[in-house]
C-alpha cells in the first residue's frame, strides 16, 4: 500500500458546517492524511427520517462547505448498496486495495459506537481516530465501546509509521472544541435545505450524477 492515508468522515451531513470541515482540516494535519472523504449517508440507521433532507441537498450543502479544502464529497455508500458501516469500509477496502483508510469519528459518536452494527469488526478494519467534542467526553471514556478500545491505543505518530499501521488502533486527537452541530443550524434555518437546489452535480469520488431524492430515502 502507497501514498498517505484517506481519512473517511461519515455523517448525514443534514446541513455541513464549519464544524465538519474544521475537524477534517485538524485530522489530516495531525494524522498526515492526503485527504478526506466525507461520506454522505443516504440513510442512518440510528437517526429519524424525519427532518431529514433529501440526499442532493445534503450532498451540495457538504460540497458547498468543502470547497478549495482537501475534501472529497461522496455519496458512494448509494452506489455500493451499503446501510451500515461496517458493510461500507469493508466494500472501500475492496473497491480500493491500495488506499489506507483512517475512520474519523467525533467522541459523541464513539459514546454510543457500541450500538453501531458489528462495531468490533468496524475496529478491525481500519483505524479509527477519535476527535473531541463539546460535552460528550465523559460518556465517551465511560462508553463499551471505549472499554474495549482503550487497550488499542496508538499515537498520531505511531500512526504514520508503517511498522506500526494495523487495526484494531485508537488515535485520540484534542484540539480546541468546536461547539456547531447540524441541530443548531437546522433550528436556526428550518428551510436550509431550498437554498441547495439545482442540476444534478457530480459525485467527487466516483464521478455518478447525485439526482434529486426523496427526503430520508435510503439507496
Amino acid at each position: 500500500m502507497r501514498g498517505k492515508p484517506t481519512g473517511l468522515l461519515g455523517g448525514s451531513f443534514n446541513p455541513a458546517h464549519g464544524g465538519h470541515r474544521r475537524i477534517s482540516l485538524f485530522a489530516k494535519e495531525a494524522l498526515g492524511l492526503d485527504e478526506v472523504w466525507w461520506l454522505v449517508s443516504p440513510g442512518n440507521p440510528l437517526k429519524p427520517g424525519k427532518g431529514m433532507a433529501s440526499l442532493s441537498a445534503r450532498y451540495r450543502s457538504a460540497r458547498a462547505m468543502s470547497r478549495n479544502a482537501p475534501i472529497r464529497v461522496t455519496a458512494i455508500e448509494r452506489e455500493l448498496g451499503t446501510r451500515f458501516t461496517v458493510d461500507t469500509v469493508r466494500a472501500l477496502k475492496r473497491r480500493y486495495p491500495k488506499k489506507r483508510f483512517v475512520w474519523l469519528m467525533g467522541s459523541d459518536n464513539l459514546a454510543q459506537f457500541h450500538r453501531w452494527k458489528d462495531w468490533r469488526q468496524i475496529a478491525r478494519e481500519m483505524p479509527i481516530a477519535v476527535i473531541a467534542r463539546p460535552g460528550y467526553d465523559a460518556t465517551a471514556l465511560a462508553s463499551p465501546a471505549m472499554a474495549w478500545l482503550r487497550r488499542y491505543r496508538l499515537t498520531a505518530d505511531g500512526l504514520s509509521n508503517r511498522r506500526e499501521w494495523s487495526a484494531p488502533a485508537l488515535i485520540e486527537l484534542r484540539f480546541d472544541p468546536d461547539p456547531r452541530s447540524a441541530t443548531k443550524v437546522r433550528n436556526m434555518d428550518p428551510y436550509w435545505a431550498d437554498s441547495h437546489t439545482g442540476s444534478a452535480l457530480r459525485d467527487e469520488v466516483t464521478h455518478s450524477l447525485i439526482h434529486e431524492f426523496a427526503r430520508g430515502q435510503a439507496a
